[in-house]
């Protein structure tokens, strides 16, 4: 027993190593390029749930305008790269900045909303922002989309097929994980969770709760935008179609599935739900009955969260 437990922990203490090793191995075992295509796409979608970790699932407010930022950060790097025609990584610098101002855009009204009230304006920004891209014809391309988006380049060489695609993003989301495990760790992610569990208490210590929450959703919009840039380039074509209320839905439930507050719960929520469509499409005309099953069951029975519930009954 005691060697079981210290292999465990050696396990633990070298996952993320091992994780790496393993992202790694991934193309080169599975090399179909379909399911490649597929890894490309968790991949992007883990950066956003990192994101929307920090304000949904360690703040305690319900985001569901991801989409909408999702949107942004993807149409910012697309409109620059083929209208202006400058380099993706310069057009990367944009998508920031208009993370960090969404961030602060929508985190100003969650000072005096909460829970359906935050949730229903959320839920306007992120449907006016594709309507906008839908709309906005001479801009955006609207219906038709943005074509013919370049791809990043390395030294002059282009990023292109899928296998590339997939260890560039797969080095976005190595870089995104150190960020969100140092600031989950660091006195901001002590201050995220305080809100979310008595923001009362919090706001009685004299801290000042408007700053940390414009903090969460600032840091879950540059996520969100710069996950939306990696997409575009990746794809090469954008459309406002694309970015649904029920992307925003998938995103939290993607951190509900994996496990609230929890990296690790961030990584493999992302990766069943955007996985779980390809295995349960045998279904056919059952496919969403059984989906939506599978996960009010995981909402039933593992309400923190796969990896959540697996660390108490552990303990």
């Amino acid at each position: 027993m005691n060697q079981v437990k210290i292999t465990l922990n050696k396990i633990k203490k070298y996952r993320f190593v091992l994780a790496v090793i393993g992202a790694l191995l991934l193309p080169q075992i599975v090399t179909n390029t379909y399911y490649v295509t597929m890894f490309c796409l968790a991949l992007i979608y883990i950066i956003i749930a990192f994101g929307l970790n920090f304000i949904t699932g360690m703040t305690g407010q319900m985001n569901l305008g991801t989409a909408g930022i999702y949107c942004l950060g993807a149409y910012t790097s697309a409109l620059l790269t083929t209208k202006t025609g400058i380099s993706p990584w310069l057009a990367m610098i944009a998508v920031i900045a208009m993370g960090f101002l969404i961030g602060i855009g929508l985190g100003y009204p969650s000072f005096r909303l909460e829970g359906v009230y935050l949730s229903l304006t959320t839920i306007a920004f992120g449907e006016v922002v594709r309507q906008l891209a839908n709309n906005m014809t001479n801009f955006t391309g609207g219906a038709q989309g943005v074509r013919n988006i370049p791809p990043y380049t390395i030294f002059g060489y282009a990023i292109t097929s899928k296998v590339q695609n997939y260890y560039f993003i797969l080095a976005f989301v190595i870089l995104f994980a150190i960020i969100t495990y140092r600031i989950m760790h660091s006195k901001w992610g002590r201050a995220f969770i305080a809100i979310k569990d008595n923001i009362d208490a919090v706001e009685t210590c004299g801290i000042n709760t408007a700053k940390i929450k414009i903090v969460a959703f600032t840091l879950a919009s540059v996520f969100g935008c710069v996950a939306g840039g990696l997409y575009a380039h990746y794809s090469t074509y954008i459309n406002a179609s694309t970015f649904t209320l029920n992307l925003s839905v998938s995103f939290v439930v993607m951190i509900m599935v994996g496990g609230m507050g929890n990296m690790w719960g961030c990584i493999l929520g992302a990766v069943i739900v955007s996985m779980l469509p390809e295995f349960l499409r045998f279904f056919g005309e059952y496919y969403q009955i059984t989906y939506s099953t599978i996960i009010l069951l995981c909402a039933i029975f593992m309400p923190g969260g796969i990896i959540n519930t697996i660390n108490k009954k552990r303990k």
